[in-house]
C-alpha cells in the first residue's frame, strides 16, 4: 500500500508524518520557531521547508509514497509575488496588528456575513492583510496571489496555484459562510483579483515539480492534495464515521470545538464563537480557546501529570483558576487570570488544577454552542489526559464522551485527503469512565461559574 505523507505545520510544531492506512510508519518533527522581523514577526517558512523535503527524501527511501498533504494552522495567509513571497507570513501572535483597529472596523463585515467574530492581534487574517496592505505598501504592490498557508506549500510542490475553503472560512473575516463566496471585505478592498480558484481540500492539484522530484527522490506519480486547515483536518475522519450531531473536541496549542449539527445562531461574537467552513464548505459552529498554552501557564513549571485524587484534592481545597491566562482567543480574552486560594502540597495539584480549569471551560463553551447532542470526540493532548476526559463525562452524562487513542490527530485526518469519503480500519474510540463524585464535581462548577467575569 503506497503511504500519504502529511506536513502538519502547527503553531508549536512542524511534523511529517507517513500513515500507511491508519498507521504512522515514518515520522519527524522539529520546533516551530517564528522569526522576529523586520517587517513584522513572521513564519519561518525556508526552515519549514528544508525540513520537509529532506523529511520526504529520507521517508521515501524506506517507503513507496502515493500522495501529499499539507495541514496548517489557520489565521496564516502567504501574499505571492511573481516568484515567492512578496511578504513574508505573518505570526498570528504579533500584538502590532492590534494598531490598525480604527482603520480596520469600517471594513470589517457584519459578523452575520462571515461568522468570524473580532479577534485580537493577527487571528483575523483579513485584519493580517489589510495590515501588510497599509504598513508594508511597497511589499503589498507586488503581491500576485493570496491563498492560506497550507496551500503555500502546495504551491511549492507543484507551481500550481490553487485557494481552499478550509484554510479561509475560519475566523478570517474574508469568506461570506452562508454564502459560500469572497467576503464583502475583499470586495471593498478590492483584493478579489488575488485570489486563485478555489478547489476541494481533497482534490489533487498535480505532480510534483522536477526541482522538487530531484531534491527528494520521489517519482512522478505522486500526487499532491489541496490541503487543508489543522481544525478541519481532525474533524474528517469523524465526517466519515458520525452523522450529525457530534462536537469534536480537537486539542494541542489551541482547544477548538467543533459542533456539527449545531445551530449558527447561538454564536456570540463576544465569547470568541464562530463557524468554520468544512470539506464541503459546510458551516461548523465553533469555539475555542488556547487549552495546551493554558494548561502550561497554570502548570508553572510543575509535572504535567495528575490523578483524580488530586482533582478531587483541589476541588475539596476550594481553589479555582479563573480566565484567562492568554490574551488571545477564549471567551474571555480581556479578563485577567486568577488563581483563588492556596492549593493542598502534592505533585500533581497544578496539573489537577489545570485539567479543571480546562474541563470546566470546555464544559462552558459546549453549553453556550448548543452542543448537547450525540457524541463528544476528544482528541489531542486532552484525549491523552484520563483526568479530563473522566471529568468531562461526569458534566455531560447524556453524551458519550469518546476519547483518541490515536496518536496521528490532525495528520490523520489530513492523510485521508487521499482517500476520502472512505476511511481505512483504525483502532477505536474508547468511552471515558465518569468520574464517580458529580455531586462533589457541581459544586466545584457551580462555585466557579459563580466567580467567572461578567
Amino acid at each position: 500500500m503506497p503511504a500519504t505523507a502529511v506536513l502538519d505545520v502547527g503553531k508549536t510544531n512542524v511534523k511529517l508524518v507517513l500513515f500507511e492506512g491508519a498507521a504512522i510508519v515514518w515520522q519527524a518533527s522539529m520546533p516551530n520557531r517564528a522569526l522576529p522581523g523586520p517587517p513584522y514577526p513572521h513564519a519561518d517558512v525556508e526552515a519549514i521547508w528544508r525540513f520537509f523535503l529532506d523529511g520526504l527524501r529520507a521517508a521515501g527511501a524506506e517507503h513507496a509514497i502515493g500522495d501529499i498533504a499539507v495541514t496548517t494552522h489557520g489565521a496564516a495567509m502567504a501574499l505571492i509575488g511573481e516568484d515567492g513571497l512578496a511578504l513574508p507570513v505573518m505570526d498570528y501572535e504579533f500584538e502590532g496588528v492590534d494598531a490598525i483597529e480604527a482603520e480596520y472596523a469600517p471594513f470589517r463585515p457584519p459578523f452575520a456575513e462571515t461568522l468570524s467574530p473580532p479577534m485580537s492581534a493577527g487571528l483575523n487574517s483579513g485584519r493580517q492583510i489589510f495590515y501588510q496592505e497599509t504598513r508594508c505598501p511597497e511589499g503589498f504592490a507586488k503581491v500576485r496571489h493570496i491563498f492560506p498557508y497550507s496551500q503555500y506549500f502546495t504551491w511549492r510542490l507543484t507551481g500550481i496555484v490553487r485557494g481552499e475553503v478550509t484554510g479561509i472560512g475560519g475566523h478570517s473575516d474574508l469568506w461570506a459562510m452562508q454564502e459560500r463566496r469572497l467576503s464583502s471585505l475583499v470586495e471593498r478592498r478590492g483584493w478579489a483579483h488575488l485570489f486563485p480558484p478555489f478547489v476541494k481540500s481533497y482534490e489533487v492539484i498535480g505532480p510534483l515539480l522536477a526541482a522538487v522530484r530531484a531534491e527528494t527522490g520521489l517519482p512522478e506519480t505522486v500526487r499532491v492534495r489541496a490541503g487543508i486547515h489543522d481544525s478541519n483536518g481532525s474533524i474528517l475522519p469523524h465526517l466519515i464515521s458520525f452523522a450529525p450531531p457530534f462536537t469534536l473536541v480537537s486539542s494541542g496549542t489551541w482547544a477548538v470545538i467543533m459542533a456539527m449539527g449545531a445551530d449558527p445562531g447561538r454564536l456570540d461574537p463576544a465569547r470568541d464563537m464562530q463557524a468554520y467552513a468544512d470539506v464541503e464548505a459546510r458551516p461548523v459552529p465553533a469555539a475555542k480557546f488556547m487549552g495546551g498554552r493554558e494548561y502550561g501557564v497554570i502548570l508553572d513549571g510543575a509535572a504535567p501529570g495528575c490523578t483524580e485524587a488530586d482533582a478531587a484534592a483541589v476541588m475539596a481545597a476550594g481553589v479555582l483558576a479563573l480566565p484567562s491566562f492568554v490574551p488571545n482567543g477564549g471567551p474571555f480574552p480581556a479578563h485577567p487570570s486568577e488563581i483563588r486560594g492556596g492549593l493542598p502540597e502534592g505533585s500533581g495539584m497544578r496539573a489537577g488544577l489545570a485539567s479543571l480549569y480546562c474541563v470546566l471551560l470546555t464544559d462552558y463553551l459546549l453549553e453556550a454552542l448548543g452542543a448537547d447532542d450525540g457524541p463528544l470526540l476528544i482528541e489531542g493532548s486532552f484525549a491523552a489526559n484520563a483526568v479530563y476526559c473522566s471529568l468531562l463525562a461526569a458534566l455531560r452524562p447524556r453524551q458519550a464522551v469518546l476519547c483518541s487513542v490515536d496518536s496521528g490527530g490532525t495528520a490523520y485526518g489530513t492523510s485521508l485527503l487521499a482517500t476520502w469519503p472512505t476511511m481505512p480500519d483504525r483502532e477505536p474510540l474508547h468511552q471515558a469512565e465518569a468520574y464517580r463524585d458529580v455531586a462533589g464535581l457541581e459544586r466545584y462548577k457551580a462555585a466557579w461559574r459563580a466567580a467567572l467575569p461578567g
